[in-house]
């Protein structure tokens, strides 16, 4: 959790606000109240103690470190059960990524300078004793002072490379489209690596794009657009010199930074000065300050390296199409670009609510609940980061932005059913998704008007246990199916609704359990007692039984210590891996007849929903919405359709969307609920009903469930613990 305002840090650093949140920790503007000047704090929040010793280690290497281009560290210490904190100078001014924010695309002069003061940077680390590998530039740590110099900044990733031991220590972490494909766990990150991001860098400062993901490259998936398809402006050389830094291979990239400085200088001989004495013009000032976008504004929005990094420009513009290497128009001034957004608004409501009046029932069932124009916003929130949002604060700005644009609000008290919104997001032409060979037949819903039952996580307990409850049934009895001190999570049904796999440990709902296995319960027990499945002690999560309950797809940590997707036989309990050997794959689901898989990657740097046949051959993109996240795929049992989650913007709020194919057309409809969060749906075995975790309330996380069409919402559970991951029992003859 991040530290508040006004907490005294340590007895001497008095938190003033957040500068940016990330996967490990979050960064924070600070008054040393010893020496009255304002510092940033970049917390760590691993606290095992081998991290803390390491932690400890390169704290006092990077204390030392004294440059031009480089901010100092200058205090370093360990809050127990809490977490690792450097302090750093705080450099004031704007990043890079404000930079390009304000100005759009950066002149070659000012790149070739920032290049130019990054490699001197680059090349001092490099001559440390032990070697220091940066392993995180990209714009937003590149700063530029009001004094117009140029500052690498950001320490929170750095590696100490020890060359007599041939160790490398530091947390590993990446940033598609910044990051190499070593740095991905393929093979040892050097100098060379920094390299790569640097060229990067300044290939989004000419270009407004972020580069294509160099592991995507690697694999042969994408290859890099020119910097001159795309910026026809930029000098020939130039380009080379920075295309030759993104080369894959590291052996084929400039093997130092001086040697990377100085195919730089040559360009322009002009710029070549004494080190440190590189600047570019100031951030222009507002009164007495100067103007810099600070994140602490938002830090929602820091939650990812900035909008670049998910394909849209800071107006939502998308920055990359469908096609592998299809590039957007360059972005237009702010201004321009948010009138243009809400006159295209505006322009679409008019259009859809016309449609529905000549129309009438004769639109699509899914869209008769009611149409209303995308309320999409640039940033995109990284799933990581997802837990339990502020919800309050989340949802009154949702309300906002749904009032503004001119469509129904609704609350949702657990005795009311507001009325959804099925909204038709976008159309694209792209490679169709066979459909199943053969699709089943709905399975009929209990006598008496009842739904069957869910299962599904929740820690009213304390740590997440497993519980079942009945839908419409008699009582409203919950039963407690798992009793495990370590918290368990992410229930599976068999197909004839007799057991259950899930996953232990799960102190909470997220998106990866690295330290997870996989555990298996007879239901029918009075009390069931967990069989854990084989597995390699490296995080084992995500389950799906097939439907003919011979396999188990899974995520899993294995060998690789990154998600990938493997099967398992039932029979002989045998896994298969079914990713490819580099690739990042998560949250498998089943086709209805067993012969396709969906599941989650991020190719583009957001998370894309992709198909593969069973065997994990054939695989092909889904979604085409690359402007927003989209996890959880579920397959309906009556067509082929899948539905997922959305995580649209910077807002945070997730809500439903299906997708589907009509003849190599691809249409989303958003499935909302006024500002109420959806998010992890899965179908009724008959697909008639959708059940999914929602916080109507803004503290509680309830099960809910809806039609498929989006109507007759009704409330399943009414607690004020946290219930998540529901899953339907199939029904039982």
């Amino acid at each position: 959790m991040a530290l508040e305002p006004g907490v005294l840090l340590n007895d001497r650093y008095r938190i003033i606000k957040i500068l940016g949140l990330g996967g490990m920790g979050s960064v924070y503007k600070a008054e040393d109240e010893n020496l009255g000047v304002y510092v940033a704090v970049k917390e760590n929040l691993f606290t095992s103690e081998d991290f803390s010793a390491q932690f400890r280690r390169e704290a006092v290497i990077l204390a030392g470190l004294k440059h031009p281009n480089l901010p100092r560290v200058t205090d370093h210490f360990v809050v127990e059960d809490q977490g690792q904190y450097l302090v750093m100078d705080y450099i004031e001014g704007e990043d890079l990524r404000q930079r390009m924010d304000r100005l759009g695309i950066i002149s070659e002069e000012e790149v070739i300078t920032i290049g130019a003061a990054i490699c001197d940077a680059l090349s001092y680390l490099g001559s440390r004793n032990p070697v220091i590998v940066h392993r995180d530039i990209k714009p937003g740590n590149v700063k530029i002072t009001p004094q117009g110099e140029i500052y690498l900044v950001d320490f929170g990733l750095a590696k100490i490379w020890d060359t007599s031991q041939k160790t490398a220590t530091g947390a590993r972490a990446m940033t598609p489209g910044y990051s190499p494909p070593e740095q991905y766990g393929t093979a040892r990150t050097d100098q060379r690596s920094d390299i790569y991001s640097l060229g990067a860098t300044l290939y989004a400062a000419l270009t407004s794009f972020v580069p294509e993901d160099a592991m995507s490259r690697a694999m042969g998936q994408e290859n890099l657009t020119p910097i001159q398809q795309t910026n026809p402006k930029v000098s020939a050389r130039l380009s080379a010199v920075i295309e030759q830094a993104l080369e894959v291979r590291p052996s084929q990239r400039y093997q130092s930074a001086g040697e990377l400085k100085r195919a730089l200088l040559d360009i322009n001989t002009e710029i070549g000065r004494d080190t440190g004495e590189y600047r570019v013009a100031p951030p222009p000032m507002i009164g007495n300050s100067t103007m810099s976008a600070d994140p602490a504004a938002s830090p929602a929005q820091d939650k990812i390296e900035d909008q670049r990094l998910a394909g849209v420009s800071p107006a939502g513009t998308p920055l990359r199409s469908s096609p592998a290497n299809a590039r957007a128009v360059p972005l237009s001034t702010g201004s321009q670009r948010n009138w243009g957004l809400i006159l295209t608004l505006v322009i679409i409501a008019i259009v859809l609510s016309l449609v529905i009046i000549v129309l009438g029932t004769d639109l699509p069932e899914r869209a008769l609940a009611m149409v209303q124009p995308p309320t999409r916003t640039p940033t995109i929130e990284q799933p990581t980061m997802i837990g339990t949002p502020n919800t309050q604060d989340q949802l009154a700005t949702m309300a906002a932005l749904v009032e503004e644009t001119d469509t129904p609000q609704a609350t949702l008290p657990p005795t009311s059913t507001p009325t959804p919104s099925v909204t038709p997001t976008q159309t694209a032409t792209s490679t169709p998704i066979p459909s199943p060979t053969a699709t089943p037949s709905p399975t009929p819903t209990y006598l008496g008007g009842g739904l069957g039952e869910i299962a599904f996580a929740s820690d009213r307990r304390g740590v997440p246990q497993i519980f079942l409850t009945a839908i419409r049934g008699e009582t409203n009895e919950v039963r407690q199916l798992t009793n495990i001190p370590e918290g368990a999570c992410q229930p599976s049904w068999s197909p004839d609704g007799e057991r259950l796999i899930f996953i232990s440990p799960c102190e909470q709902n997220k998106d990866e359990y690295p330290g997870s296995a996989l555990f298996m319960i007879e239901v029918s027990q009075e009390s069931p007692v967990p069989i854990p499945l084989p597995h390699l002690p490296a995080g084992d999560y995500d389950p799906d039984w097939s439907p003919d309950g011979n396999y188990i797809v899974f995520t899993s940590h294995q060998k690789a210590g990154y998600p990938r997707i493997y099967k398992m036989n039932m029979e002989d309990m045998s896994t298969e891996l079914l990713s490819s050997k580099f690739a990042r794959e998560k949250q498998p689901s089943w086709s209805p007849d067993g012969s396709q898989i969906a599941y989650v990657m991020a190719p583009f740097g957001v998370n894309e929903i992709w198909v593969m046949d069973a065997d994990g051959s054939n695989k092909r993109r889904f979604t085409t919405s690359i402007e927003a996240n989209n996890l959880h795929p579920d397959w309906s049992p009556l067509e082929d359709l899948l539905l997922f989650t959305q995580y649209p913007a910077r807002l945070a709020i997730p809500y439903l969307v299906a997708g589907y194919y009509d003849e190599g057309d691809y249409t989303e409809f958003s499935i909302k609920v006024g500002p109420v969060p959806m998010r992890e749906a899965k179908y009724s075995p008959d697909g008639l009903w959708i059940a999914f975790e929602g916080w109507p309330q803004g503290g509680d996380h309830e099960i809910i469930i809806m039609s498929s069409n989006g109507s007759n919402l009704e409330q399943v559970t009414n607690h004020p613990a946290i219930d998540f991951d529901p899953a339907w029992r199939p029904v039982q003859p």
